[in-house]
């Protein structure tokens, strides 16, 4: 055994520039601890398995955190977070126990910030640089360089270490190699726990060509590493093991899975793999998450987004649900698991994707305006959070204690762009918040306890964006001191550090050492220069990262930085303070990793380098000396460092490579013989925690114990780090300023120019005082005491009567339109008043009115179901004593549109407006928007009726497409328009056996409307000249429309109207002789009659007329002369009666698109349509095919007279002028004098 003397170090005058370096070190951790890594894709990372500890709601094992969460380090000495859409989290973990190696010459550290961005930390298997792995264990790093006086005195020490007397500190070192196993480039470790002596090794030839795992081999020690013994027979020789999982709760039971593509099983372990019994499987596990209490319970991700639950550690296993998010899922209540749904975008506005434990559609709440974005939810400690965005702004929520989800609130005009929560520690939440006018930095925002009010901290924090385009910030929490963080804030395009004692209510420089690591003076004086450091987290736990502290070892911080006006990345060093960063030293001026050994009382340091190594260093005294150490009599490409930083063993296990292709080597390094005895109550001395002078930090004054610099004594595991603490006086410094207030120069709060302070009196809905804030809240964790008055803390104040003032009404989800038939909850919020002795009225538009004594009764909401459709003006009223306030909003209740049906004329005159209809099925009066496309348009023409007259310029063939928009519904019709100069048409009707069988459908209308191929026979005429269109309803009807010659020129227009003349004859003749017939079924024959002949707009100049226009004249007659005999004697026939009065029945409020207070405007014989517009009005109700509809037949039915005898006959009697006069005027004197609706 080789001995070994202390020395003093003075690191070698050269100073070594830090360059990037690739990385191919896969790292398992057990279930206590979160690994970072980069992405490779969403499909790859988001889906392996992983060995987290989900710090208070269960542990995902397996390689990877869930989606969106990052490793917080708290023994691990890294804050990070995790982020779900645009918010992250921070998780707990520690950097012991199992590691996944890949192997490679040196891992050199490749760093990244805290991360925060949405994603997972990577697999087992996968490299932490997210690079191609080469299976020749090759790692690019960069070796520290040291000047030649450095290496000459390294060469003498090595050779006075030589020869050591056995009194010296030793070490005691063995090496084990895993013979066989030279081809396997993949390795996960496990340390079974806290004073165990077993540890696990999976080794894996992991083809990277294939893609696959081809060989495994299962190591076990019972000797803390001294020798290993190979377990493939227990575990079946052909089986190849995939992952390695440990119970976060009794690392005793240890699961493994199986390659799915040779053999889908578990392995169960339950005495830390002295055996194992397998179970098969019909899924394939991608990622566990253990229970955070019950060792036996385990949720499992599939490869087919479903989760799985098992409750007797794997053996049997159930579905819980399908279609999952990957890593989306937690233990909510420590009984039942809550999970995000896979988004359907088919799901109907108002739905969500969460379900938590036992929801069901029956009891499920929508509690947010909308759907929860993909990849939300995340559960921490006491919080879920999740986020919703709306109309493109993100609105964040959180659940405190499994309580009810309340809406994040920010200073009002920070407008957040993007969220990320960063830690969630003493129950509070730290954010890091993108503004509207920020880019490239965040600003730090702390909450209350519940994490609803967050506030200020400090601006511009130092971000990145990962490989994987997650988000990294700068920011640390140093352990073991209440209320310490360091962050890097970006100052006039300077990246600097700073350092707050007091959670964030005061920052400052860190001051540089005074010295340089060979002793050199430094005038380095603040603020115009100081001392930065990385705050990066290291993303393979197994090497220390760039900065270091242990709860342990409260005040001590070891990090790699740089002294000057900046962080650099250059000339970098290693600095140490022992007294909590009021004052550093410089340790070396290379990069090292940087570990605490036992418990806290020695740091051992590793070189940085790309060539292999054999020496380590150790400080027994904080850094002020150092012992070198050789661990190895050959140099090793170092892979990875395993300890167990809790038990009371002195064990160390350093994991590589002698060369490329040798063995996995590991070397047991047992540093027990460092000292001398365990400690006593002698080997102590105290010192006082202080910033720059000031006692009270946290408020209190509080002594530490520490081990006397230089005592080789072993210190306890449990001993008391804290000798005294002592509570201060309050100040303003211990207290945070409100939600709403600002600190000032001058170190007070004060409202900020958005906030009124006196509106905050919510509580007084439900007693007869309040807490008023005097602008102040003590910071969380703080323990100073107020004397006298209280000056800062929030005041009670009785509950003054106050008029109502900003009332509020909107709907729960804040929507303004539902379904018919849904149940509407209304929420009113009241910003100032008496709300205990305010009443509230709310009208919701319908005719109901609702009255609530107080504010208070409607904290739950107002509910209320809407029978019809329409737009209804809802109206909150609040009055007291003092005064009143009124709020309102226009709800628009609509119903999906089932049907759309455009009625529009197959036939259409140039130049003349044709009428198109849209029917709506069911109705929707007032609540629908028409889209109206002509031929090629590209702008359609919009409405808020279902009607519209539009004239058609061009002849031809017209498309016209009407689309109905209900909400997120539209639905469309189209028709074909032939649009002509003339033509000619007959209404037909049919055998009615053909009634029997319309179901009144357009489809069928269009198949019998095929007639047309019945009647070319007769009369001689082509198809293109002829359609026929039928009309709904019954009796079934149709029209004949007899169309020109489209070969026609325009000059030959007079020839064209007699040749459809003759045509018109020739139908006639044929239907009237019923010889137009077509079979319906084998044994029903339909025959087509003409019902009569339809004014077209060619003008028929035929003195020969038919006996129908008689008839009509007649009619005009007897109607006009009945309707003036009625009015005439109204009075005297006993059997009529005049209704005088309205029914005051009040009607439902739905709102007019004409206004409410617009008077019914009244007829006047002068605007009664002369004779010309009579005849237009004939060819629209004609194209509407109204002609059977009671209530306007007499219009028809004159209007139809009148036209047919102006047109028929030029030379007219005086007495039928008369005739329709009187007529006309019976009509207008009644629209006068009795209807007030027509």
């Amino acid at each position: 055994m080789d001995r070994f003397y202390r020395l003093e170090v003075t690191p070698p005058e050269a100073r070594v520039s830090r360059k990037s370096a690739e990385i191919q070190v896969s790292v398992k951790v057990d279930n206590s601890t979160k690994v970072l890594k980069p992405f490779q894709s969403e499909a790859d990372d988001a889906l392996k398995p992983n060995n987290a500890q989900q710090e208070g709601n269960g542990a995902h094992s397996g390689m990877e955190a869930p989606i969106g969460i990052k490793p917080n380090y708290h023994n691990g000495h890294r804050i990070s977070g995790k982020k779900y859409g645009n918010i992250s989290e921070d998780i707990q973990a520690r950097p012991s126990a199992s590691i996944m190696l890949e192997s490679a010459n040196y891992v050199r550290r490749k760093t990244a910030k805290r991360s925060v961005g949405a994603s997972y930390s990577e697999n087992v298997d996968r490299s932490i640089s997210g690079e191609a792995q080469s299976k020749d264990r090759f790692v690019e790093t960069v070796q520290g360089v040291s000047s030649a006086r450095a290496e000459y005195r390294r060469a003498g020490e090595e050779a006075r270490g030589s020869n050591p007397r056995q009194s010296e500190p030793h070490l005691d070192t063995s090496t084990f190699a895993l013979s066989g196993d030279s081809a396997h480039n993949q390795a996960m470790v496990h340390w079974s726990g806290h004073n165990s002596s077993v540890i696990l090794i999976l080794t894996k030839l992991n083809d990277f060509n294939l893609g696959a795992v081809t060989e495994s081999s299962l190591w076990r020690s019972t000797d803390y590493g001294s020798t290993y013994t190979k377990l493939n027979d227990k575990v079946g020789s052909r089986t190849v093991l995939m992952y390695l999982y440990v119970c976060p709760t009794n690392k005793r039971k240890i699961m493994m899975l199986s390659d799915p593509e040779v053999e889908s099983a578990v392995l169960i372990s339950s005495d830390e793999g002295a055996s194992f019994e397998k179970h098969p499987i019909n899924f394939n596990i991608l990622s566990l998450l253990f229970h955070p209490a019950q060792e036996d319970w385990i949720l499992a991700y599939s490869h087919d987004s479903k989760l799985y639950s098992s409750m007797d550690f794997g053996r049997k296993w159930q579905l819980v649900h399908d279609n999952v998010m990957p890593g989306r899922f937690y233990w909510y209540d420590y009984v039942d698991p809550i999970f995000e749904l896979v988004h359907d975008p088919l799901l109907s506005e108002g739905s969500h994707d969460l379900l938590a434990p036992r929801c069901t559609e029956g009891n499920r709440q929508y509690l947010f305006p909308g759907h929860v974005d993909t990849n939300s939810l995340v559960v921490q400690d006491e919080y879920v959070f999740t986020q919703v965005t709306k109309s493109g702004r993100a609105s964040y929520f959180v659940s405190y204690m499994r309580e009810s989800f309340k809406r994040m609130k920010l200073p009002k005009y920070c407008l957040p762009k993007d969220m990320h929560i960063i830690s969630t520690d003493e129950k509070q939440v730290f954010a890091a918040v993108q503004e509207w006018n920020q880019n490239n930095t965040y600003s730090l925002y702390i909450s209350d306890s519940p994490g609803v009010y967050f506030i200020l901290s400090l601006e511009n924090l130092r971000t990145n964006r990962g490989p994987a385009g997650n988000l990294l910030v700068d920011f640390y929490k140093v352990e073991g001191i209440n209320g310490m963080y360091l962050a890097n804030k970006l100052v006039d395009y300077h990246i600097k550090t700073f350092i707050t004692y007091n959670k964030g209510q005061t920052w400052a420089l860190l001051p540089a050492p005074s010295t340089d690591v060979a002793g050199n003076n430094l005038d380095c004086i603040l603020p115009f220069c100081s001392l930065h450091l990385h705050l990066e987290m290291s993303e393979n736990p197994y090497t220390s990262g760039p900065i270091t502290s242990k709860k342990s070892v409260p005040g001590i911080i070891v990090a790699t930085g740089n002294i000057g006006t900046e962080l650099s990345s250059t000339n970098l060093g290693m600095f140490i303070t022992s007294d909590a960063g009021n004052s550093w030293r410089q340790i070396f001026d290379e990069e090292h990793n940087i570990w605490f050994l036992d418990n806290g009382g020695a740091l051992l340091a590793v070189l940085h380098a790309a060539t292999p190594i054999r020496h380590l260093w150790i400080s027994l005294d904080e850094g002020k000396k150092w012992d070198r150490h050789s661990f190895s009599l050959a140099p090793l490409y170092v892979d990875g460092v395993l300890m167990e930083p809790e038990s009371d063993n002195h064990i160390i296990t350093f994991f590589g490579h002698f060369s490329h292709r040798s063995e996995w080597q590991l070397i047991k390094i047992d540093y027990k013989g460092l000292f001398n005895r365990r400690c006593m109550d002698g080997d102590y001395q105290t010192w006082y925690l202080h910033n720059k002078g000031e006692l009270c930090v946290m408020g209190e004054k509080q002594i530490y114990m520490k081990r006397r610099p230089g005592n080789r004594c072993m210190l306890a595991q449990d001993y008391s780090r804290i000798y005294s603490s002592e509570p201060c006086l309050c100040t303003a410094y211990d207290f945070e300023c409100d939600y709403g207030w600002e600190r000032q120069a001058d170190g007070k709060c004060s409202p900020a120019f958005w906030f009124n302070p006196n509106g905050a009196a919510k509580s007084c809905s439900s007693s007869q005082s309040f807490l008023n804030s005097t602008g102040y809240r003590k910071v969380l964790s703080n323990n100073c005491k107020e004397a006298g008055r209280n000056v800062y803390s929030p005041r009670r104040e009785p509950c003054r009567p106050r008029a109502p003032r900003g009332l509020r009404l909107s709907t729960s989800q804040g929507e303004l339109s539902a379904a018919v038939g849904s149940n509407v909850t209304f929420t009113v919020y009241l910003d100032d008043g008496d709300s205990l002795r305010t009443s509230i009225q709310l009208d919701f538009g319908d005719g109901i009115k609702i009255t609530y004594s107080n504010l208070s009764r409607t904290d739950d909401g107002i509910k209320h179901i809407y029978r019809t459709t329409g737009i209804y003006r809802v109206t909150a009223s609040a009055e007291n004593s003092q005064g009143s306030d009124s709020s309102t909003l226009f709800l628009h209740i609509t119903s999906p549109v089932e049907r759309v049906y455009l009625s529009a004329p197959i036939v259409a005159i140039r130049g003349k407006e044709a009428n198109l209809t849209a029917v709506v099925w069911p109705s929707h009066p007032r609540t629908l928007t028409f889209f109206w496309w002509f031929d090629n348009s590209s702008e359609p023409i919009i409405t808020l009726e279902g009607s519209i007259s539009y004239t058609f310029q061009k002849e031809g063939k017209n498309k016209v497409t009407v689309q109905v928009a209900s909400g997120s519904t539209v639905m469309q019709d189209s028709k074909v328009i032939t649009v002509k100069e003339f033509f000619r048409s007959l209404l037909l009707s049919f055998s009615p056996a053909l009634d029997e069988h319309n179901p009144d459908i357009p489809e069928w209308r269009e198949d019998i409307g095929r007639v047309v191929s019945f009647l070319e026979p007769v009369s001689g005429v082509p198809v293109d000249q002829l359609l026929v269109s039928l009309y709904p309803g019954l009796p079934t009807t149709a029209e004949l429309f007899i169309l020109p010659d489209e070969h026609t020129s325009s000059e030959h227009n007079r020839r064209s109207e007699e040749a459809l003349e003759r045509i018109s004859d020739i139908f006639v003749t044929a239907l009237n002789q019923g010889l137009v017939q077509f079979e319906l079924k084998p044994d029903i024959r339909i025959i087509v009659y003409m019902t009569q002949q339809t004014l077209a707009p060619l003008v028929d100049s035929n003195s020969i007329h038919s006996g129908s226009a008689m008839l009509m004249l007649l009619s005009v007659v007897f109607v006009g002369v009945a309707a003036f005999f009625i009015y005439k004697f109204k009075r005297k026939i006993p059997w009529i009666h005049v209704q005088t009065e309205d029914s005051h029945e009040k009607e439902p409020e739905v709102i007019s698109t004409v206004g409410q207070n617009d008077s019914m405007s009244k007829v006047k014989l002068s605007e009664f349509p002369s004779q010309k517009e009579l005849m237009e009005k004939e060819l629209e109700a004609r194209t509407r095919g109204i002609y059977n509809l009671p209530i306007i037949m007499f219009y028809a039915v004159s209007k139809a007279a009148v036209v047919e005898v102006l047109g028929a006959f030029v030379k007219v009697k005086v007495e039928i002028s008369l005739v329709i006069n009187s007529l006309l005027q019976v009509k207008a004197i009644q629209d006068l004098t009795q209807v007030k609706r027509v």
